[in-house]
C-alpha cells in the first residue's frame, strides 16, 4: 500500500504539536506497545553504543517530526533500549537509527544512517519514494525508507470468532497466493478490491463449493517487491520478509494503515463462517536483507551477528537458504522473535496454522551444524498457545538437508516431497516405481517408520507453487524459464514431467485426452491416498505458467488465476469436487492409523496386481490394484491402477453375498461417466479392461439398492 491520504495522516498524529514529552519506559513487551496514556517502545540490541528513536509525519519524509535520543544509563536495560512517548496515538510512523561499530570482520555492520525497521513493527509502510538502492548504498537513506506504524491490537471485534482446529484426518488443503487468486482483470471483482484480502473474500463460494477446508496462503509478511535481478520484473512470491508481524501492505484494499490488520481480520472471519482454516506459509529461515552486498533496513543494522548465521570468515553470511542469508533461529534473541510472532498470528489474527518455508534450516545451530534437539522447534511444537495449530514443515533446505520423514519432534506435519515425486514417476510409467507408489498412497510408512504416528501428518500433493502446475507437468518435457531473464538457469530441472508427445499447447485431440486423464489420475490419486491432500491453485481448472516452473518474480498472467478457464473445464472442476466429497462421505480415507500397519494381523489394505493377491512389484511393472476395506461401514473399495500405454485386463475380487461391485471413477472416460456414484458394472466375466493410462474406482454395494 502507498499511502496517499497525507493530509489525513499529519492531522490523525498531531502535526505541528509540540515535542512530546518522555519517560524512561520498560524492556517488554518489545515493540510498540500502546496504552491509554501513551506507547512505550522497546528494541533489542547487545552491541549498539547510541540508539534514537524517529518519529515521522509522513512516510517519505526526510526529516522526522522528532528525534528521541535513548540515555543508555536511564533507557537501557541489560540489551534492551526503551523509552515510553506520553500522549503519543496510533498510527504514529517510526523508525530507529542504531549507532556503533561498522566492523564486518566481527560480524557488527551498524549504520547511523540508515533508518532501521522495528522487527516487531505490526504495520509497515511504503511511501512513493520508497528505495531498495537508498538501503544498500552508503548514505542516509530515511526519505526512501520504509517505516513502521504504532498499531493498538486490541481494538476489534472479533465476534467471538475462535480458530477452527480441523483434524488433519478431515483436511483438504488449498494453496494460494492472495493477489494472484482475484488480480486478473476477468476475476469479476472491482478493480481496486482485485489482488486483495477484501478481493479473497469474494471468492469464498468458489473455494466452499469445490468441498476446501483450509487454504495455505503464500507469504503475507511485509516483503520488497523491487528485490528482483530486473527493474521490470517484480518479487511475487514474497518469500523475503522485512517484518515478522506485519501484513504485505499491497494486499490491502483500504488505504489507512491501522486498517491493513483488520482487513486480514475480516478475511479470516469470513473463511471461519465459512468452515474453512487459514494457514500461512511463513519464512523465517532469512530474509530481504539479502548477502554482504544487500541492503540494510533492520536486522544487520540492529544485532547482525545475533540475528544471522555468519561465515567463518563473519564479514560474509552463511546461506543455507539459497537467498542470500540465513536466520540464526536458534539463537536465543531470534527464537524468541519467532515465538512472539507466531503468538501474535494466532491470538491477535486467529489464524489456523502455519506451513514453515524450508524449515530445515530451523535445525541448524549458529555454526549452521544440524543439530538433534534444535530448541526453537521443539519451543514451536510445546507452546501451549500453538497447541491446536497446525504446524507443517517443508523438510529441506538449500544446504543439502533433507529430513522428510525424520523431522524433529512429535506434532509437527511434514509436505511429503517424496510422495509428490514418486506419484509423478509411476504415473508416468516410469520403471521400478510399483513399491515406492504403493507406499506413498498407503501413507508412506515405510518413510516415517513411526507406526503409531498420524498417517495424516503426510501432507501430501503433486504440485505446488514452486515448480510446474498440474496442467504444465502434463504438458512440458522441459521447463521454460526464459521470462525470468536468468536464462532458463533457475528452477528445477527434474521435474518428472511429460509432454506425450507435443512441446506446449496442441490441438492435437489424442494428446488432449491422454492430458486430461493424466491430470485425473493426478487428481483421483492424491485425493483418495492416505494422507492430507494438497491442492495448488488452480489445477482444478487447468491453469498453466506455459512451462514456467520458477515464478517467483511474475506478477502477472503467468501466474494469476485466470477465472476464464473456470467454465471451460467445467467438468474437471466436477470431478475433483466429487472426488472430495466421495473422501469426505467414507471414513476410510480419514483413520488415524495406518491402513498397512506390519503385524496388525488385520490391515486394511491387500494388494493385487492383474491377478487378485499376485502383486507385481517386479522393475518393469507399470500397474497395481489394492481393496480397500472400511471396517467401521463394512464396506469394500477396489482401486484398479494401470500407467503402462496399452490396455490391462485386471481381475476383479468376487461379490459378497448380495453384493454388486459399482463403479464411482474411471479417468478414461468421458464426462459424466468418469464420475458417477450410482453406476453398476455391467455384465463382466470376473475381468475389467483399464484402459492406457487410467484409473478406476470400484465401491461395494448392496445388490438391491444403489449406493
Amino acid at each position: 500500500m502507498e499511502l496517499k491520504n497525507h493530509k489525513k495522516m499529519k492531522n490523525r498524529i498531531g502535526h505541528g504539536k509540540a515535542a512530546y514529552k518522555t519517560s524512561t519506559g520498560k524492556s517488554y513487551p518489545l515493540g510498540a506497545t500502546v496504552y491509554p496514556n501513551g506507547v512505550n517502545f522497546s528494541i533489542f540490541s547487545k552491541n549498539s553504543e547510541k540508539v534514537e528513536l524517529c518519529l515521522f509525519h509522513d512516510v517519505d519524509h526526510a526529516t522526522p517530526f522528532q528525534v528521541i535520543p535513548l540515555d543508555a544509563t536511564i533507557n537501557k536495560s541489560f540489551y534492551y533500549w526503551h523509552v515510553f512517548v506520553k500522549d503519543l496515538k496510533p498510527d504514529t510512523l517510526y523508525g530507529y537509527k542504531v549507532y556503533g561499530e561498522y566492523n564486518p570482520s566481527k560480524g557488527h555492520r551498524f549504520d547511523g544512517s540508515k533508518l532501521l525497521l522495528d522487527p516487531y513493527a505490526r504495520a509497515v509502510v511504503k511511501g512513493e519514494n520508497y528505495s531498495r538502492t537508498a538501503a544498500t548504498l552508503p548514505g542516509d537513506n530515511t526519505p526512501y525508507a520504509m517505516k513502521g506504524v504504532v498499531i493498538d491490537p486490541y481494538t476489534y471485534d472479533w465476534e467471538a470468532d475462535e480458530p477452527l482446529n480441523h483434524p488433519y484426518a478431515k483436511t483438504i488443503i488449498y494453496e494460494l497466493h492472495v493477489k494472484g487468486f482475484t488480480q486478473h482483470p476477468n476475476s469479476g471483482i472491482e478493480e481496486g478490491m482485485r489482488g486483495t484480502y477484501t478481493g479473497l473474500v469474494e471468492k469464498i463460494p468458489y473455494l466452499k463449493d469445490l468441498g476446501i477446508t483450509s487454504v495455505e496462503l503464500m507469504p503475507v509478511f511485509q516483503f520488497d517487491e523491487t528485490e528482483a535481478h530486473l527493474p521490470e520484473l517484480k518479487n511475487y512470491w514474497g518469500y523475503s520478509p522485512l517484518a515478522f508481524f506485519a501484513l504485505h501492505s499491497s494486499y490491502c484494499y483500504c488505504n489507512e494503515p491501522e486498517v491493513i490488520a483488520n482487513e486480514f481480520r475480516d478475511m479470516v472471519k469470513a473463511f471461519h463462517k465459512a468452515g474453512i482454516e487459514v494457514i500461512l506459509d511463513v519464512v523465517f529461515n532469512h530474509t530481504s536483507e539479502g548477502d554482504h552486498t544487500g541492503p540494510v533496513f533492520s536486522f544487520k543494522g540492529l544485532e547482525n551477528s545475533f540475528y544471522y548465521i555468519l561465515a567463518d570468515n563473519p564479514e560474509y553470511f552463511a546461506d543455507f537458504s539459497g537467498c542470500g542469508n540465513t536466520l540464526n533461529t536458534n539463537q536465543y534473541i531470534v527464537r524468541r522473535l519467532i515465538i512472539d510472532a507466531l503468538k501474535r498470528w494466532v491470538t491477535e489474527m486467529h489464524v489456523d496454522g502455519f506451513r514453515f518455508d524450508l524449515a530445515s534450516v530451523m535445525s541448524r545451530d549458529e555454526h549452521g551444524n544440524p543439530m538433534d534437539n534444535p530448541p526453537i522447534l521443539w519451543e514451536i511444537e510445546s507452546h501451549p498457545v500453538l497447541s491446536r495449530t497446525k504446524i507443517i514443515a517443508e523438510a529441506w533446505d538449500t544446504g543439502g538437508l533433507y529430513q522428510v520423514g525424520s523431522f524433529i519432534g512429535d506434532k509437527w506435519a511434514e509436505w511429503n516431497g517424496i510422495y509428490r515425486d514418486d506419484v509423478r514417476k509411476f504415473l508416468r510409467g516410469d520403471n521400478g516405481m510399483v513399491e515406492p507408489f504403493a507406499s506413498s498412497i498407503a501413507g508412506s510408512l515405510e518413510l516415517y517408520k513411526k507406526p503409531f504416528r498420524d498417517p495424516n501428518r503426510s501432507i501430501n500433493f503433486i504440485t505446488c507453487h514452486d515448480g510446474f502446475t498440474l496442467n504444465d507437468l502434463v504438458s512440458y518435457n522441459d521447463k521454460h524459464n526464459e521470462a525470468n531473464g536468468e536464462g532458463n538457469q533457475d528452477g528445477s530441472n527434474e521435474n518428472f514431467s511429460s509432454n506425450y508427445g507435443v512441446e506446449g499447447h496442441t490441438n492435437n485431440p489424442d494428446i488432449e485426452a491422454t492430458r486430461l486423464r493424466q491430470i485425473k489420475n493426478f487428481f483421483t490419486i492424491l485425493l483418495l491416498s492416505q494422507g492430507t491432500p494438497m491442492i495448488s491453485m488452480g489445477d482444478e481448472i487447468r491453469r498453466t505458467q506455459h512451462g514456467n516452473n520458477n515464478a517467483y518474480c511474475q506478477d502477472n498472467e503467468i501466474s494469476w488465476f485466470d477465472w476464464g478457464k473456470v467454465e471451460g473445464n467445467r467438468t474437471l472442476f466436477e470431478f475433483v469436487k466429487n472426488l472430495i466429497q466421495f473422501r469426505k462421505d467414507h471414513p476410510i480415507f480419514q483413520l488415524e492409523k495406518y491402513w498397512a500397519i506390519p503385524n496388525s494381523g488385520e490391515p486394511n489394505i491387500l494388494w493385487h496386481g492383474i491377478k487378485m493377491n499376485q502383486p507385481d512389484w517386479s522393475y518393469h511393472s507399470h500397474s497395481i490394484a489394492y481393496t480397500l476395506q472400511d471396517k467401521v461401514s463394512d464396506c469394500l473399495f477396489h482401486f484398479m491402477v494401470n500407467a503402462y500405454w496399452e490396455p490391462l485386463q485386471f481381475e476383479l475380487p468376487e461379490n459378497r453375498a448380495e453384493k454388486n461391485w459399482y463403479r464411482i471413477v474411471d479417468t478414461y472416460l468421458s464426462p459424466p461417466d468418469d464420475f458417477k456414484k450410482d453406476r453398476t458394472l455391467p455384465e463382466h466375466t470376473g475381468f475389467y479392461e483399464l484402459k492406457p493410462r487410467s484409473v478406476v474406482v470400484l465401491k461395494e454395494g448392496s445388490s438391491k439398492n444403489k449406493t
